[in-house]
């Protein structure tokens, strides 16, 4: 199949401070879609992030400035977030539809086989895509994400997205962070919930601070399950078995649990599951607990040593 942009030209690259160049690439349904693309070395299979339902491929900046030079590091913005186009129809917010995007960027960009980091959402679709394609991750990490997730922190998230609040400075937006989110990062100081801003947050049309997605990625969220309708993920998630994985969990997470994590950890041959502390949903990649246990991720990986401190 061809890619309909295979021809679309690279951005030009961002500062050198930066380390990425601002790419694209084209949904099936015709959404220009956009990617940070970090480089690395070519004889290792890239690394995809994929973020969670409101946040974008921002959330991995500090994963791929580490990591960059020794492994290329690829995070998307799925359609309506970032800098990626708005769906004409928002019942194309679902996970199949993020999935088929993301299959036609690694089209595109010729990477038969990658590992994934797969945040919340972005593990949803990290699970869907394996069970359509077995072969494509050399190894995956699901950070507080699993094929049981909590119905009380559905619900919370549920109640939050879409709602379309807007702040008149970045400390406002830094605060109203804090006070919606304290319990989820009890250490957090206010240079980190600023951080949490830029990251999550942009500039709107009228010059206030408002949420970096499509409000309309909800609506999908607020329709009802049929009874008896609801998809059963554990063969998603059995389709990882045969290459090493990583666990994440947050100590303070209420959408996977700990009994969960256990169950899930003892269905693959070749996992490790690590509950990262004092952090609840969803661990942000820069705790200590958790980057170490990526750096043993990606070592399993490669086969060897990662010199990616």
């Amino acid at each position: 199949m061809t890619v309909p942009n295979a021809t679309i030209p690279a951005a030009p690259a961002n500062t050198a401070e930066a380390g990425y160049a601002d790419r694209f690439w084209i949904s099936r349904d015709g959404l220009k879609l956009h990617f940070r693309d970090y480089a690395g070395r070519s004889d290792r299979p890239p690394v995809l992030c994929l973020p969670g339902l409101t946040r974008n491929g921002r959330d991995f900046s500090h994963v791929a400035e580490r990591l960059a030079g020794e492994w290329r590091v690829i995070c998307p913005d799925l359609r309506g977030r970032g800098d990626s186009a708005y769906a004409k129809d928002s019942a194309t917010y679902n996970p199949l539809q993020y999935a088929d995007d993301i299959a036609l960027l690694l089209e595109q960009e010729g990477i038969a086989r990658c590992v994934s980091f797969g945040t919340s959402l972005g593990g949803l679709i990290t699970m869907i895509m394996a069970l359509g394609n077995p072969g494509l991750f050399a190894g995956v990490l699901l950070n507080d994400v699993g094929p049981e997730l909590s119905s009380e922190g559905l619900e919370r998230i549920r109640g939050y997205v879409g709602q379309g609040r807007s702040f008149p400075t970045w400390m406002h937006a830094a605060r109203s962070l804090e006070e919606a989110q304290g319990a989820v990062f009890p250490d957090y100081d206010l240079k980190d919930w600023l951080a949490m801003a830029k990251r999550c947050m942009t500039v709107g049309g009228n010059g206030r601070i408002v949420f970096d997605y499509d409000m309309k990625i909800g609506e999908p969220l607020s329709q009802p399950v049929p009874e008896g309708q609801a998809v059963d993920l554990w063969p998603a998630f059995q389709a990882l078995d045969g290459r090493p994985v990583l666990l994440l969990r947050g100590a303070l997470s209420d959408i996977l649990t700990a009994p969960s994590l256990k169950k899930m950890a003892a269905k693959l041959s070749d996992c490790e599951a690590v509950t990262v502390p004092r952090v609840g949903h969803a661990p942000m990649l820069d705790e200590p607990k958790a980057v170490a246990a990526i750096d043993r991720l990606l070592a399993r990986v490669a086969g060897g040593s990662v010199g990616a401190a």
